[in-house]
Parts: C-alpha cells; sequence; structure tokens
C-alpha cells in the first residue's frame, strides 16, 4: 500500500479505488502496445489507471505520451529506461499488463509475481507457460490471460482484474499465490 500510493503521488495518477495498471516495456510492436493503445479508452473505463515506462520505436512513444496528456491522472508515461522506476512500477503497481503478439520467455511477468503484482497477460510462449487463470470462486491461480491479439479480449481480462481487485479477500489471495512461485534454477 505504501508503495502503491508513492507510485500514484510520483507519477501524477489520480486516487481511486480501481487497479494501477503498470507496464515495463520496450515500446515495439511485438510487445502489443498498438494494441494496449487501441483499447485504452475501454481499459480505463474499468476504473484502471495506466503507468508505463519504456522506449522505442518514436510513434509508439509519441502515441503514448499523447494518452497521456488525452487522459491526465489516469494514464502516466515517463520515456527512456530507470531501473529504479522499474521497480517502483513493479511495488507499486496493482497488475502487470504484457499484451505481447509472441514472447519465448518473459521476465517482466516473473518479477510482477514475486512483486505481488498480477499479470494481465496474452496467453502466448513464456507468458502461457508461466501465468494461470484466476479462479474466482477457489481463490487459485495467478494473473489473468486472454487469447485472440484484439481488443475486447484484452479489455476483457482488464474487467476480470479490476472485478477481483475489487475484492480484497480474493485479491490478498491471488496477489500470494503469485508471490509464491518459484521460476528459480532450484525449482
Amino acid at each position: 500500500a505504501i508503495c502503491r500510493q508513492a507510485l500514484q503521488d510520483e507519477m501524477g495518477l489520480a486516487p481511486g479505488r480501481g487497479p494501477i495498471i503498470g507496464m515495463v516495456t520496450r515500446l515495439v510492436a511485438q510487445k502489443g502496445l498498438d494494441l494496449t493503445l487501441e483499447a485504452l479508452p475501454a481499459m480505463l473505463a474499468t476504473s484502471a489507471r495506466l503507468v508505463l515506462l519504456g522506449s522505442g520505436d518514436a510513434p509508439l512513444e509519441e502515441a503514448f505520451a499523447d494518452a497521456a496528456r488525452a487522459y491526465p491522472g489516469r494514464v502516466a508515461v515517463r520515456l527512456g529506461y530507470d531501473d529504479e522506476m522499474a521497480r517502483r512500477i513493479y511495488a507499486g503497481a496493482d497488475c502487470f499488463l504484457m499484451p505481447s503478439r509472441y514472447e519465448p520467455c518473459g521476465l517482466g511477468q516473473l518479477i510482477a509475481l514475486r512483486y505481488g503484482t498480477v499479470p494481465v497477460v496474452r496467453r502466448t510462449g513464456g507468458l502461457a507457460d508461466t501465468v494461470q487463470e484466476v479462479d474466482p470462486r477457489r481463490r487459485t491461480g495467478t494473473g489473468f490471460l486472454f487469447d485472440a491479439f484484439a481488443v475486447d479480449p484484452l479489455v476483457e481480462a482488464v474487467r476480470r482484474a479490476a472485478t477481483a481487485h475489487a475484492d480484497p479477500v480474493l485479491w490478498r489471495a491471488v496477489v500470494r499465490n503469485g508471490m509464491a512461485e518459484d521460476f528459480s534454477w532450484d525449482a
């Protein structure tokens, strides 16, 4: 909670009860950022807020900077790479978004799980191998997945995450499930 408040303050996000969705990524087509931009209005309608740290293709950098200006207090963007800022996003965000077109392994979701930041990912490659869909009734799973590389499935996954986030008992269970995962070399 302390890290969440600090991230919200540092990035100028408006107070809110909906989830803060973090992204730490290269701004390239592989990472599904065009899909994120297309889905952004519907994602924000779920009460979520977005904070992004990254650099890459100039058109994507410009588009995310434009989104931050269009949605002040709801979207915060820091262009470039800053390891300390990345850690603050992992520590303070509620969810971590990876809508990748393909992802052979993926480290972002593994870091997010360790920090207790619930992944919202496209079911592809290493993301599919390391994130299990939440079952609210059984309080199992570690994140929220979607299959088709399209706006509606992405937004639906964000909606499921926002609904779970609104249930403190369920959310604590999902966070604990993720933090208990062991993807170390020893395991």
